[in-house]
């Protein structure tokens, strides 16, 4: 849910940026011409993750756990991606952020958050030897309703920094599901997602190190699912990069 604090902000920033352009993307203030496009304050809280997490979940996890096997939210999970990637916790300023690009009028700020994460995790992603990088797709229906892939925008703004190709249509969402938020546990989110998606033929991943690209990991159901149908493509690693890891 939106907070008081929060529709203020987001209604200050629509305002500030149609009349001062140079107002914080985020939160509104303005800003030096030479600025931007977010202030001092909110660029960290969008580009540094303030604690350690999980390589093969993204899980929060304190700062002395050996995580060879991974942390204890999935080390006793068989998981269909590799690893992990991600660009902090799913809350404060993070989480208000992701929730407004949810919206159909989020597409402007999906591309500057895009932007501003693509270039930190690029650099934690450059030692895999990435070949390429697909985005999770949304049902056709709630791409038509929302009017755009906050995805495919944070995809695309990836394989630029890493200098490889984004591909789009690899993947298909073949039904709609509920809200993963909907789901009251771990195995009714894993069942919601189950079979959703499928690897398109004609793209050649066989021996290829593929990123999969999404807003938000929670227990990794929907990145599992998309991985297990890029599986059939053969590719020799599957990753996972997303903006944040919800509990």
């Amino acid at each position: 849910m939106f907070t008081i604090a929060s529709v203020g902000r987001m209604v200050l920033s629509g305002a500030a940026q149609l009349i001062y352009p140079n107002a914080c993307w985020t939160c509104g203030v303005l800003m030096p011409p030479e600025q931007g496009p977010v202030c001092s304050h909110c660029h960290p809280l969008l580009t540094v993750d303030p604690f350690p997490a999980c390589p093969r979940c993204s899980s929060t996890v304190g700062p002395h756990l050996v995580l060879e096997s991974g942390c204890p939210a999935c080390a006793a999970e068989s998981l269909p991606f590799t690893g992990a990637f991600r660009l902090g916790p799913y809350d404060g300023l993070l989480r208000e952020v992701i929730l407004r690009m949810k919206r159909w009028s989020g597409e402007d700020l999906a591309e500057v958050i895009a932007a501003l994460w693509a270039r930190p995790m690029a650099d934690r992603l450059a030692h895999l030897g990435v070949d390429v990088v697909i985005p999770l797709p949304l049902h056709w229906l709630r791409r038509w309703r929302r009017g755009f892939n906050a995805g495919d925008l944070l995809a695309m703004a990836l394989a630029r920094e890493l200098k490889v190709p984004c591909w789009q249509r690899t993947l298909k969402r073949i039904r709609a599901t509920a809200p993963q938020v909907a789901q009251k546990n771990p195995t009714a989110r894993k069942e919601n997602v189950k079979g959703a998606f499928r690897a398109r033929p004609g793209f050649n991943l066989v021996g290829k190190t593929v990123v999969i690209v999404d807003d938000v990991l929670t227990i990794g159901a929907t990145a599992g699912a998309a991985a297990r149908a890029l599986r059939e493509l053969k590719p020799d690693a599957i990753y996972v990069a997303v903006l944040a890891h919800g509990r």
